[in-house]
């Protein structure tokens, strides 16, 4: 589940930086983005007065061509009343507000859905519902969010019934989904019977109640269900029950928790932390299915749990342990599917088909770029992998097309699918935001952080990515550089760990800069270096830096941030060696773009590569890419289409292409071409047929000298908005790689991450 974490919200630095990010450099978290051209008068009147009038005309002869003529279709609201707002209570309606912009980014990054969110100032269910009713025509669905129980049901209820839009309250639905999913396998897993499997349920608020329901349309027997609230057991002789909890009360004789847990095969925690013993464990039947969703303490903890009983299937809300119940794995995907068919109603049938598919999903063999985020030989289906993971990228043409055949089926499409295959091809066209990509970096990063040596952090913006690294655990920071003045900036930044500071040219370094320069010195004393030279080297920090890596005192190094690249790039280039197998480095940015990652070599290395060298550029940048668990598909791009200009530059490219054909036939690489038709495969496929492109998606582009390909990704960045990350230098033995100048603390924070993983990389290959 999406929770705020309490411990998080306790320390005051990290308070003052989830405000600072909310507040800079514009409040909140969501925008409007035009979506058509609005650059001439002629595109003005078309988008207003008076070309405007032809839609409005068209919708008022039928209402339906809303969805034809507006982003009605793929605009869900995201509406609160504040009244139980996850891990802080009833806030009120503008307290909630960043909680359901939150929600509208979830809905977009994961799913491509636009959102507003609505905060009604409505405690009363009438008044709710009725505010709800007449701002509907908006949207295509709605998402009723952070709502307190009993008014909740009532609220989803009647809204579902009195509207002919989809609406899903995501607290009931969302848990209740994934964990039905979740409970499927597992009990598939134990080889029990689902319909003699005895369950506790405690807590009894909206998510444990619609997860209850779900389950028993899943199989189970409500005999078999007991659930508990905060006074125990709930029983039929219990006075006051509110219609949900009656629904559910049991006739047994039981009165806590720790007697209901006693023989019990299944625990559904939905309630607050640490309430569950190990001892109430003990007393479960063999093979026991503990879900503790408590978030961000859970029930009990997932370590002492599996310490207790081997035979233990468990998973909780959090993401640092397996088989995370995290509700992003429904609700994009949801109404995704259901927007896509303009369902009227997201019906029993289609959150059944949900918990199908996802179970289904992960019982097929996982994506080596999944592997590779979680930092896993091979997830397979089992105890420790019962549902899939938030970044599996088949999540989005999986799961919609389970939801909009469910839709169609029982008869709440009204615009069914015809071609599926088409429609999978366009949700895949939908996953292409690059955000993903630096998601999957940092996660990979932190299964296993290095040693990072930030070579100027007695800059501030160095000092801040350092701490940001340290705080989310990408990497363990070693900084260098002027210790009084680092010790200054982590006091005014708040930034009190304990890592390592190290000044290159105090006294306490004399012996280590004088066992570094001999080491150089012996490497170099035949190329014009004496030993006085080599350790008077040793005072700056590049040369320091990058022996501490050679040495083994480090595990990766970032530098550049404030001197040009050639400056900072001679020492590295002195003191580290090329990889093993390697002729001639490179260097290759990431750019992270809306049509999803491209990849751009080489960008600050070499001036004018030959033939030769640009099949060795493009051998480097595709193991690059398949770092990320992607598979390269390269175009070397010109001024011109496959040899139709004579030019060196033609040439040359020609060449290289025609040696990667020839030797390396599985190398989806192509040209030359020029960078528009590499990049739209319409344009391809008509003029071009024969091409190694066709049909695949372009992500690394192949430049003919460093000026265009240094140019193209600095023009990216700057005018289309994409993120960087790089120039990264490929083809060295250690990770060492080098900032841009001025680079921002994103960036810097991005490079260490893909430092940490090149790390962890190289560590792997060498065992």
């Amino acid at each position: 589940m999406i929770q705020t974490n309490s411990i998080f919200m306790s320390d005051s630095r990290k308070r003052h930086e989830a405000l600072l990010y909310h507040a800079k450099p514009q409040p909140g978290k969501i925008e409007v983005v035009p979506t058509k051209k609005y650059a001439t008068q002629h595109d003005l009147a078309l988008a207003y007065s008076p070309g405007v009038a032809e839609p409005c005309l068209e919708i008022a002869k039928d209402k339906n061509n809303v969805y034809k003529y507006t982003a009605k279709r793929n605009l869900v609201a995201v509406i609160s009343n504040g009244t139980a707002v996850l891990g802080l209570g009833d806030i009120g309606p503008e307290a909630s507000k960043p909680v359901m912009e939150g929600k509208g980014l979830l809905f977009k990054i994961f799913a491509d859905i636009d959102v507003f969110d609505i905060e009604v100032d409505a405690t009363d269910v009438d008044k709710f519902i009725d505010t709800v009713k007449a701002i509907a025509p908006t949207f295509g669905g709605i998402n009723l969010e952070d709502i307190k129980a009993p008014e909740a049901f009532e609220i989803e209820r009647r809204l579902k019934e009195e509207l002919d839009i989809p609406v899903m309250h995501d607290d009931q639905h969302g848990t209740a989904i994934i964990s039905a999913a979740a409970l499927k396998n597992a009990i598939e897993i134990t080889n029990k019977d689902i319909s003699k499997v005895k369950i506790v349920v405690n807590g009894a608020g909206a998510a444990a109640i619609s997860c209850t329901r779900l389950y028993l349309k899943l199989g189970v027997k409500r005999e078999n269900v007991v659930m508990c609230d905060s006074k125990g057991v709930i029983r039929k002789d219990r006075a006051s029950l509110t219609s949900q909890k009656a629904e559910f009360a049991t006739s047994q004789d039981l009165n806590t928790l720790e007697e209901a847990m006693h023989n019990a095969d299944v625990f559904i925690g939905l309630s607050m932390g640490n309430i569950v013993t190990p001892e109430m464990l003990l007393t479960m039947a063999k093979d026991p299915i503990v879900f503790a969703m408590a978030n961000p303490v859970p029930e009990i903890s997932y370590d002492l749990a599996i310490a207790t009983r081997k035979d233990i299937i468990m998973a909780t809300g959090r993401s640092d342990h397996p088989n995370q119940v995290n509700n992003v794995l429904g609700f994009p995907f949801i109404f995704r599917g259901a927007l896509d068919v303009r369902a009227t109603i997201i019906n029993e049938e289609m959150k059944m088909a949900a918990v199908l598919a996802l179970a289904d999903l992960a019982k097929k063999s996982v994506p080596e770029k999944v592997n590779i985020v979680y930092d896993e030989v091979s997830l397979s289906f089992g105890k420790e992998y019962i549902i899939p993971k938030p970044f599996d990228p088949r999540l989005i043409y999986e799961i919609p097309p389970a939801i909009a055949k469910a839709a169609i089926d029982s008869g709440v499409a009204l615009e069914p699918i015809e071609d599926w295959d088409a429609y999978r091809d366009q949700l895949m066209e939908r996953s292409g935001s690059g955000s993903k990509e630096i998601r999957i970096l940092h996660n990979r990063a932190k299964s296993d952080p290095k040693r990072v040596v930030f070579a100027e952090a007695d800059h501030l913006d160095v000092l801040k990515a350092a701490q940001r690294v340290y705080d989310e655990k990408i990497a363990i920071p070693v900084l260098l550089g002027r210790k009084d003045v680092i010790l200054d900036l982590m006091k005014e930044i708040g930034f009190n760990a304990d890592v390592t500071i190290i000044d290159p040219k105090t006294d306490q370094e004399t012996e280590r800069r004088d066992r570094f320069g001999e080491i150089y010195w012996s490497n170099r004393q035949r190329k014009g270096r004496t030993l006085s030279e080599a350790k008077k080297l040793m005072r700056e920090r590049n040369y320091f830096a990058a022996m501490m890596v050679n040495e083994g005192e480090a595990d990766a190094l970032i530098t550049g941030y404030s001197r040009p690249y050639p400056t900072v790039v001679k020492p590295i280039l002195e003191l580290i060696e090329k990889d093993k197998g390697i002729t001639k480095i490179a260097a290759s940015n990431l750019m992270l773009t809306k049509q999803g990652p491209l990849f751009l070599a080489d960008t600050t290395i070499n001036i004018n590569p030959t033939a030769k060298d640009l099949v060795k550029i493009s051998q480097l940048t595709a193991n690059f890419v398949k770092m990320f668990g992607m598979k390269p598909n390269m175009a070397m791009l010109s001024y011109s289409n496959f040899s139709a200009a004579k030019a060196d530059t033609s040439k040359k490219i020609t060449e290289a292409v025609a040696y990667l054909h020839r030797y390396f036939p599985d190398t989806v690489v192509d040209g030359e071409i020029q960078a528009d038709f590499a990049l739209n495969p319409e344009m391809l496929a008509k003029e071009f047929p024969f091409s190694k492109l066709n049909g695949k998606k372009v992500n690394v582009l192949i430049f003919p000298n460093l000026e265009s390909a240094n140019i193209t990704y600095k023009l990216l960045k700057e005018l289309n908005g994409a993120e960087s990350i790089g120039p990264v230098i490929l083809g060295l033995s250690k990770p060492v790689h080098i900032l841009q100048l001025g680079a921002s603390v994103d960036e810097m924070v991005n490079m260490a991450a893909l430092a940490v993983v090149d790390a962890q990389e190289k560590e792997n290959r060498n065992k």
